[in-house]
């Protein structure tokens, strides 16, 4: 079992001063927002955008610590879905979303209810580093799920989280389905995009699956 321990494969140091953080009007309601998303707002955000950028946040950990009871699990098995957890040496990689004008509200009044009503999780703003202009950072929103939430679960053993993952399911699918995703696109941000928390429920599935297929055929089989 692999112990919790900070993510080591991280970018440098920005060497950026704040000042060159990107951030929304604040005069009213804001005319563009950008929302950072880590886990299955990566590949499904369900809302209407005008830009995306696959890129990182700096100071913090993903973890599959989020109890899901309706999206991944229900009240009797709840899934496990992922947090952020900070982390001073933490790096996590996702994909952030601009929305402007009349997009803007109803992107948060979709996401109140998909990620808050529905998931247990607060809002929170974090500086977003673009994978191909990093010394352009942006102000996001992201939402992040804390232990005072009720359907917090905490740590456990990768081992744990992933007999955990196999064995529920949703209204928006099998939990299986939400880590091998997520995995897949940390595939695709290359090298440089480490997970090691991830990557340990990944293989703790493998080894409890008699043939545990590639990604894009377990995919199929859920």
């Amino acid at each position: 079992m692999k112990q919790e321990a900070a993510v080591q494969n991280t970018p440098p140091p920005s060497p950026f001063p704040a000042s060159s953080v990107q951030t929304p009007q604040e005069d009213g309601e804001p005319q563009a927002l950008w929302i950072f998303g880590y886990g299955s707002l990566v590949w499904r955000p369900d809302f209407a955008y005008s830009d995306s950028r696959v890129g990182f946040v700096r100071g913090y950990s993903r973890r599959f610590w989020q109890g899901d009871t309706f999206h991944r699990g229900s009240d009797k098995m709840p899934g496990r879905v992922v947090t952020l957890l900070e982390d001073r040496e933490g790096c996590t990689w996702g994909v952030a979303y601009q929305v402007q004008g009349e997009q803007v509200n109803e992107a948060l009044k979709y996401l109140n209810v998909r990620e808050a009503v529905l998931g247990g999780y607060d809002t929170k703003e974090v500086t977003f580093y673009p994978q191909d202009t990093p010394e352009q950072p942006l102000k996001a929103l992201a939402y992040v799920a804390t232990p005072q939430n009720p359907g917090y679960l905490g740590p456990a053993p990768e081992e744990a989280i992933a007999t955990q993952i196999l064995a529920c399911r949703g209204f928006s699918g099998h939990n299986l389905e939400y880590l091998l995703r997520l995995a897949d696109f940390m595939q695709l941000c290359g090298p440089q995009a480490q997970d090691e928390h991830l990557e340990a429920i990944v293989d703790a599935v493998g080894s409890m699956m008699p043939c545990f297929c590639p990604i894009e055929q377990s995919l199929a089989l859920i």
